[in-house]
């Protein structure tokens, strides 16, 4: 699958030292604003006992996960929207993210400069939410100026694209994300044309410090912002992003037992990754053999040929029907041969929508 979610923040707070413990990529990660220019992809592998699980009963020769991106883009600042900073690269490069995973600082160290010279998560926030309205409100008023002469002849279709125009005005004007506002069916193609910054789904990081992983809930700065998330329909996700950067080094046996001594029972980024693949709408199905054991990631409501087309277009052209028994049956009978002796393994056609953890075996001719 294509799609990503973009890591943002303001400069230091941890956005680049939580990418290296994601994708283990050594990226540049300073003490100075704009350490991070140029966007920096990483694939990641999301963590799923499930192939795990499957691996066990099946014994392949080899299993594979599956991944998806993360980008890490360049820290913003007050006035990004108006060229500030590095305010033009930082939004053509977060257009281009599906979703936002938006990192801030909620700890106290002296040693790492705040670029607004405090710790304030909710300030920050605020900063680089505004700049996102201002440029969707640059957005919809220059979409407004060529549609109203159009909406004067009575165009139909540009009096209801008028309607939305204008609703979604007065909402980045009075600071709502597009996001938070509510459109019927026939208004969303009007919406999505936009392409609006703030219309992207929302996940808040909260960079916590190493005392407070095994129990956040006492961090002042965490409470404000699941208070503010609670608003806008996100979630929170706390990390310790410094870390995370060491549980990344360690083989499974050392991580376990690290994570065992800070009475974690998994680290903050399997946490955040799983959330970031569940915010993009994005789902596994699995493929298991002798040969190999795979994870495959799809978008959620695709019916059985799309999803067969993710391993080859010729499984998704020449697509006959999908043989398929849920993980939950197959760890239930312990053996596909036990699921389909009690009717647990099912043909399914083409209208079949792929369910999460299903294990596929698809039919085809070309």
């Amino acid at each position: 699958m294509a799609l990503t979610a973009g890591i943002v923040g303001l400069p230091n707070v941890g956005k680049s030292t939580l990418f290296n413990a994601i994708t283990k990529a050594g990226v540049e990660a300073a003490n100075y604003p704009f350490a991070t220019i140029e966007p920096n992809v990483g694939m990641v592998e999301v963590p799923d006992h499930r192939l795990n699980d499957i691996t066990k009963l099946v014994r392949p020769k080899k299993t594979v996960p599956t991944t998806f991106e993360f980008t890490d883009i360049a820290g913003i600042v007050k006035g990004a929207s108006k060229g500030e900073g590095l305010g033009n690269k930082f939004l053509s490069h977060i257009r281009q993210v599906d979703a936002i995973c938006q990192v801030v600082r909620c700890f106290d160290d002296g040693n790492i400069t705040h670029v607004s010279g405090k710790v304030d998560p909710i300030s920050d926030i605020e900063t680089i939410n505004l700049e996102l309205i201002f440029a969707d409100l640059d957005t919809v008023e220059k979409r407004m100026a060529r549609v109203a002469k159009i909406a004067k002849t009575k165009d139909k279709d540009a009096v209801a694209e008028m309607e939305v125009l204008e609703k979604l005005k007065e909402a980045l004007e009075n600071n709502q994300l597009a996001n938070t506002v509510e459109f019927y069916d026939e208004q969303l193609p009007y919406v999505r044309n936009l392409f609006l910054l703030t219309r992207k789904k929302m996940l808040y990081v909260a960079n916590i410090g190493e005392d407070e992983v095994a129990d956040p809930t006492g961090n002042p700065y965490l409470a404000q912002v699941v208070a503010l998330a609670k608003t806008q329909g996100a979630e929170v996700v706390p990390v310790c992003a410094r870390l995370e950067e060491e549980i990344a080094e360690l083989d499974d046996e050392e991580k376990q037992i690290f994570l065992e001594d800070y009475g974690m029972t998994e680290s903050g980024l399997d946490r955040l990754i799983k959330k970031a693949y569940s915010l993009l709408g994005l789902a596994t199905y699995f493929t298991a053999g002798e040969q190999e054991v795979r994870a495959w990631t799809f978008k959620v409501g695709m019916k059985a040929p799309q999803a067969a087309g993710i391993i080859h277009s010729d499984f998704e052209r020449g697509f006959i029907r999908a043989e398929t028994l849920s993980y939950d049956d197959l760890m239930s009978y312990q053996s596909v041969a036990k699921a389909r002796e009690a009717g647990k393994y099912r043909s399914e056609g083409k209208e079949y929508v792929v369910q999460d953890g299903d294990i596929m075996l698809f039919r085809f001719n070309v």
